[in-house]
């Protein structure tokens, strides 16, 4: 069988994520090799493929990640495959809360690391959040030591998205402190932004 190779090597988030994306819906059901150069791809690609119901197979070889994207019997979904969708009982009503800072509102960050925990503390009585899509120094909230990383692991139990940036991460050097969600990219934080239903923001 004709394999295509895409090479991502050197490519920002989400250009490999994009990428792929345009090579599974040109090429159908062919199997498909990509070539990447960092974890965050490498775990940003995986997480794609399998959303859009591909298997994958990674080999670590000349200092780069290979995926081998496994072919399909049918047709490729192509109207948003980089999305799952998880229908849950009383979905209806639940938001996506776009977070891009560790405290909530103006003035006192003392304040403010106060009022996101209450929030936190909300959201996870309330049952509310359908995801939280973290960035800028939203990104602390999920990390080892954070003052509501309780909170964030009870809505993640509980069915929650939590997508991290993994950009954010890297400029910050934070990503081994990672302690809940996925880390993420923008496409698929737009993904969630754009999708219908209540988006709130916060920071």
């Amino acid at each position: 069988m004709t394999m295509k190779v895409l090479d991502c090597r050197g490519l920002g988030c989400p250009t490999p994520v994009i990428n792929t994306k345009k090579a599974l819906e040109k090429g159908g059901s062919e199997a498909l090799l990509v070539i990447v150069d960092n974890d965050a791809a490498r775990e940003n690609v995986s997480r794609f493929v399998g959303n859009a119901g591909r298997s994958v197979e990674v080999e670590e070889k000349d200092g780069a990640y290979h995926l081998t994207i496994g072919g399909t019997r049918g047709e490729v979904t192509t109207s948003d495959p980089g999305k799952e969708v998880i229908a849950t009982e009383g979905e209806e009503g639940r938001a996506v809360y776009f977070i891009t800072s560790n405290a909530l509102g103006q003035g006192s960050p003392d304040l403010g690391e106060v009022l996101m925990k209450s929030l936190m503390v909300t959201l996870t009585e309330q049952k509310s959040a359908k995801a939280l899509l973290l960035l800028n120094t939203g990104v602390y909230l999920a990390l080892e030591g954070s003052p509501v990383l309780e909170q964030m692991q009870k809505l993640a139990e509980a069915g929650t998205e939590i997508l991290v940036c993994g950009t954010c991460l890297n400029y910050y050097k934070l990503k081994e402190k990672l302690a809940v969600g996925v880390v993420s990219n923008m496409y698929d934080i737009n993904s969630r932004l754009i999708e219908p239903g209540k988006v709130i923001t916060v920071g």
